[in-house]
């Protein structure tokens, strides 16, 4: 939870922007592009903030890939876990 300082001018909510229903993802800086966030690749796109501690990162498409293998979009649509039960778990790095 952020921190509220009086006189600070900022509500937790604006202190933290949240993505939206029908938010706008700023373009990709990346050459070549980082894939669209509705692509079958989007987890593909770079990694522009990282907290293993917390189990998720922050694609450049604004996608939220949690250690589970869920999936929050920048529109609020949800990717269930799909983690591959044949498979042995690797440790990713950030």
């Amino acid at each position: 939870m952020p921190i509220h300082h009086e006189g600070a001018g900022l509500s937790p909510s604006t202190a933290t922007p949240q993505p939206r229903a029908g938010a706008h993802v700023p373009s990709c800086p990346h050459q070549p592009p980082c894939p669209a966030s509705d692509g079958q690749d989007r987890e593909a796109a770079r990694t522009v903030a990282c907290h293993p501690e917390q189990g998720w990162s922050l694609l450049c498409n604004g996608v939220v890939t949690f250690d589970d293998t869920g999936e929050l979009l920048p529109g609020g649509g949800v990717i269930a876990p799909h983690r591959p039960t044949d498979q042995v778990a690797s440790v990713s790095t950030c």
